[in-house]
């Protein structure tokens, strides 16, 4: 019995499908394609520019909060987006919130999650012009939306695909735009402009010095406050 097991073992091992093994080569291939993928993956997505934010000191302009102060800290488009935050300290953006609030808008940027006026397309020298398209819904209905064409055509010359639909933006009666920054230029006609803090975002107004100091300043006060009325009532 024991002597057909080992038979049974042995062929077994002899007519086992043999393994064909990759050339020696192969493994180290693969190792360097997953490598360099991985770190393709670990590189920052660089955004492309857009018509309304062509450049560095255009979009610190519009985030506000006085970072278009550090523009000449950023060489080129890439270097914005590509700097870590430790490489920002060491250039002087400071203090450490302005870092935060330059990479939060970094991210958006890169997720297209532009301020008003980013989904502009006909945009010369920062400014962009906002006329109005009518259109016949029905016998008795017009339809008005407000669209970004180029400044020296009028709506109806410039093709359905060049007219940009804004967002943020609506007529008010017949011929007025309304909307943020939006400056009228004539009847049907309004201008926005690259403007210092469009896109900013406001920070809440601090009551008794924050949060960390608060129960501090409004227990200095009340006993400040407990003490002026004792002496107004002649304890002291």
């Amino acid at each position: 019995m024991k002597s057909s097991l080992r038979i049974q073992s042995t062929l077994g091992l002899l007519f086992r499908p043999c393994a064909v093994s990759a050339p020696a080569t192969a493994p180290g291939l693969n190792a360097h394609a997953r490598w360099a993928h991985k770190i393709a993956a670990q590189l920052p997505l660089i955004p492309k520019p857009t018509p309304f934010v062509p450049d560095v000191p255009t979009f610190l302009t519009l985030i506000g909060r006085d970072l278009k102060q550090h523009a000449d800290k950023f060489p080129t488009w890439e270097a914005l987006f590509t700097l870590t935050t430790d490489q920002l300290r060491e250039l002087g953006v400071e203090p450490p919130r302005a870092r935060r609030y330059l990479l939060r808008w970094r991210q958006r940027f890169r997720e297209g999650k532009f301020g008003i006026g980013g989904d502009l397309k006909h945009v010369e020298n920062g400014v962009a012009y906002l006329k109005i398209h009518e259109k016949e819904a029905s016998p008795t209905r017009t339809s008005r939306k407000v669209v970004n064409v180029p400044a020296n055509q009028n709506v109806d010359e410039v093709s359905e695909g060049e007219r940009v639909k804004v967002k943020g933006y609506k007529v008010k009666g017949v011929s007025t735009i309304v909307g943020p920054y939006a400056l009228p230029v004539q009847k049907g006609v309004a201008k926005l402009a690259v403007t210092e803090g469009m896109w900013e975002d406001k920070r809440g107004h601090k009551v008794d010095g924050g949060e960390r100091r608060r129960a501090e300043v409004r227990f200095k006060r009340g006993v400040a406050e407990r003490k002026a009325l004792r002496e107004k009532m002649g304890f002291y």
